[in-house]
C-alpha cells in the first residue's frame, strides 16, 4: 500500500476513535450532572424549604390582614416559624411578633396545629409570603370563643376578684368581666330598703373571694366589655318550674329572708318567690315579721309569674275571715276599735265583732283623712293604741273594706276635751 494511503487510513482511524472517545465523555459527564442533580433535588425534597420554593400563591387571593387562619408548624429557622396553611399557602412568624410567641413557641413542633393572625400580606423578610402573628391570633380566639360560650349558653364558674357600687368583677381566660347587680340571682340580689347604694356596697362586700355560676351575656371586643349574668341561670330554672308548675297550684317552701314589702320564699331548684305583705294574712300586716320567721317552713299558693319573678300567697290557703262577717256587719254598725298605724290617707282600726255562734272575730276598717279635715287634726284627735268607738259608714266584704268614722261619742268627748291628752 502506498505510504500516502497507509498515513490518509491511520488519521482517519484516529479522527473518528477521537469523535467517539469525546462523545463517551460527554455522555458521561452529562450523566454524571443528571446523578448530581437527581441527588440536589432528593435534598430539596427532604427540606421543608421545598414548600416555600413550589409555593407560587398571590396571597391577596385567598386572605386579607386580619384574618385568623388555621394551619400546621411546617419548620423553623433561627427566629423564623414557617406555617402551613394548606390552600392559602405558608406564612412566617419572625421579628417582633417571634420574640412576643416565644413563650408559645417553644412548645411547638413541626406537624403541630396552630392559629395565626394576618399581620402583612407580603412579609419584608421572605417575599411573597404573608407575615403571621401568634400572639394577636391568640387575641382574637379568645374573643371568639367569649362569643361562642355565649351563643351556646354555657355555664362558667369564677370568683369574684373586686367589688364596686356597681357590682362584681370577676375573670375569664384573662379577661376582666362585670357581674352588674341587676344580673344578681334573686338568691344574693342586695335586699336593702330604699335602693341605698352605700348599702348595696355592704352587701356586694360580703361576696368578694367568692365563686358565683354565671353565664355570658354581652361580649364587645372593640371595648373590651364582657358582661355576665348570674340571673339567667334564674331563667333556666323559671322555665324548668314553670314545666311543673301552674299558677293556682300550691308548693312548699322556706322563708328566707324578710323586708317591709314582704317575705322571701325558696322553692324547687333554688327558685326564691315573693308573698307581698298584702298576701302575708287576710288582716293588715305591718311587718312581715309579726306573721313569719326566717327558715320557718310554708305552704304557698303561686299566684303570677311574671317574668323572673314569682308571687306568692300565704292567705289565699287560710279562711278568708271576711266572709263570717257577711251577715254580722252593716253599715250603720258600732264597734270599739284601737288604732294601729297612720298613713298619708288615714288610720287603721283594729275592730272586734261578735258572730253569731258567739265568737269574736277581729276585722280592720280605715277611718279616712276626710273625717277630720286635716293630717294635723287627725293626729291631734287620735293616737295608736288607743281605743276608741266608731261607726261603720260603708262595708265591701267581696273588696274586704270597711270604713268607720268615730262615733257622736267620741266626737261629743272631743269637744268636752275629753279626747286625746
Amino acid at each position: 500500500m502506498p505510504v500516502h494511503l497507509l498515513v490518509a487510513f491511520f488519521c482517519f482511524f484516529y479522527y473518528t476513535r477521537s469523535i467517539m472517545v469525546n462523545d463517551t465523555n460527554t455522555t458521561e459527564v452529562e450523566s454524571e450532572k443528571d446523578a448530581d442533580f437527581e441527588i440536589k433535588q432528593r435534598d430539596i425534597a427532604k427540606h421543608p424549604m421545598e414548600a416555600l420554593l413550589k409555593q407560587k400563591i398571590d396571597a391577596g387571593m385567598y386572605i386579607k390582614i386580619g384574618d385568623i387562619v388555621d394551619g400546621t408548624i411546617l419548620f423553623r429557622e433561627g427566629n423564623r416559624l414557617f406555617i402551613d396553611m394548606d390552600a392559602r399557602g405558608v406564612g412566617v412568624v419572625f421579628g417582633k411578633e417571634f420574640y412576643e410567641a416565644q413563650h408559645v413557641i417553644r412548645g411547638l413542633k413541626i406537624g403541630d396545629a396552630v392559629t395565626a393572625k394576618v399581620v402583612e400580606l407580603e412579609s419584608s423578610i421572605i417575599e411573597g409570603y404573608p407575615e403571621l402573628s401568634l400572639k394577636e391570633a391568640g387575641k382574637e380566639k379568645l374573643w371568639v370563643d367569649l362569643q361562642e360560650i355565649m351563643r351556646t349558653g354555657a355555664t362558667l364558674t369564677l370568683r369574684v376578684k373586686e367589688v364596686n357600687r356597681g357590682g362584681l368583677m370577676m375573670e375569664h381566660s384573662g379577661v376582666v368581666g362585670f357581674l352588674p347587680v341587676s344580673q344578681l340571682s334573686q338568691k344574693n340580689y342586695p335586699r336593702v330598703e330604699g335602693g341605698d347604694k352605700e348599702k348595696i356596697f355592704v352587701e356586694l362586700k360580703k361576696f368578694l373571694g367568692k365563686d358565683f355560676k354565671v353565664k355570658i351575656i354581652d361580649v364587645h371586643q372593640d371595648e373590651g366589655k364582657l358582661i355576665f349574668s348570674e340571673r339567667e341561670l334564674d331563667n333556666d330554672a323559671l322555665r324548668g318550674f314553670v314545666n311543673k308548675h301552674t299558677i293556682g297550684e300550691c308548693v312548699d317552701g322556706e322563708i328566707t329572708a324578710i323586708a317591709p314589702f314582704g317575705a322571701f320564699v325558696r322553692l324547687a331548684d333554688g327558685l326564691e318567690g315573693l308573698i307581698h305583705v298584702s298576701e302575708v294574712d287576710w288582716q293588715l300586716v305591718h311587718d312581715p315579721r309579726d306573721v313569719v320567721k326566717i327558715g320557718e317552713k310554708v305552704r304557698v299558693k303561686i299566684i303570677t309569674i311574671e317574668g323572673t319573678k314569682i308571687s306568692l300567697s300565704l292567705k289565699a290557703l287560710k279562711d278568708d275571715p271576711w266572709l263570717a262577717f257577711q251577715e254580722v256587719i252593716k253599715k250603720g254598725d258600732t264597734a270599739k276599735g284601737t288604732i294601729v298605724k297612720f298613713n298619708s290617707f288615714g288610720a287603721f282600726v283594729k275592730t272586734v265583732f261578735v258572730l253569731p255562734n258567739g265568737e269574736s272575730r277581729e276585722i280592720q276598717g280605715l277611718i279616712h283623712i276626710s273625717e277630720f279635715g286635716t293630717e294635723a287634726k287627725m293626729l291631734e284627735t287620735i293616737e295608736i293604741g288607743k281605743e276608741y268607738e266608731f261607726i261603720v259608714t260603708s262595708v265591701d266584704l267581696q273588696e274586704h273594706r270597711m270604713s268607720l268614722a268615730l262615733s257622736k261619742k267620741e266626737e261629743e268627748k272631743e269637744e268636752h276635751g275629753e279626747g286625746k291628752k
